[in-house]
């Protein structure tokens, strides 16, 4: 299937949410978000050429995303910390007002916990997207996908009661 330039970046722009969730689910400091970010794009337009359209392309941009996320989380780890000579203190809890900003950044800090499957499934099922297409883009079965997905839950929620925030 051929995709123009323009076609390719409409597409993007149209599902750029998914970009910014996958960085930030893989990464806590802005600008590894960012390269993170620019480096998903770059790996999209760089495999445009393997997209038949079997799939819906934001299916297509997941398995990217997660693929090249996976790969430069590998990447980054292996670095020395370039921020850790910075002081800067992560966001209390305490700072957020609204419940649901409160809701958001205790899962973010679980969801971190989670190994890289276990992230890259929940942010898919979180998505909504079939345990057809997860099983596909991850590569197991479907029942494998139903089974991950109840014991991610589950230790999702054992983490966040372990930070302290009750349902």
């Amino acid at each position: 299937m051929k995709i123009t330039e323009q076609e390719f970046l409409a597409r993007i722009n149209q599902h750029k949410g998914i970009l910014y969730k996958v960085s930030r689910i893989y990464f806590d400091n802005f600008e590894d978000q960012q390269d993170l970010f620019q480096e998903i794009i770059l790996q999209l337009w760089k495999s445009l050429d393997s997209f038949k359209g079997n799939s819906a392309f934001s299916t297509w941009m997941y398995r990217v995303a997660l693929n090249t996320a996976i790969v430069f989380f590998k990447k980054e780890n292996r670095k020395p910390d370039k921020y850790a000579s910075l002081k800067i203190e992560p966001v209390s809890a305490d700072s957020y007002t609204n419940e649901k900003d409160l809701q958001l950044v205790h899962f973010y800090k679980a969801v971190k916990e989670l190994n890289k499957v276990e992230k890259a499934l929940i942010l898919q099922y979180i998505e909504g997207f079939s345990g057809k297409e997860i099983a596909e883009n991850l590569g197991i079965s479907e029942a494998n996908v139903r089974v991950k997905t109840n014991r991610i839950k589950s230790k999702l929620q054992d983490i966040i009661k372990n930070q302290g925030y009750e349902f």
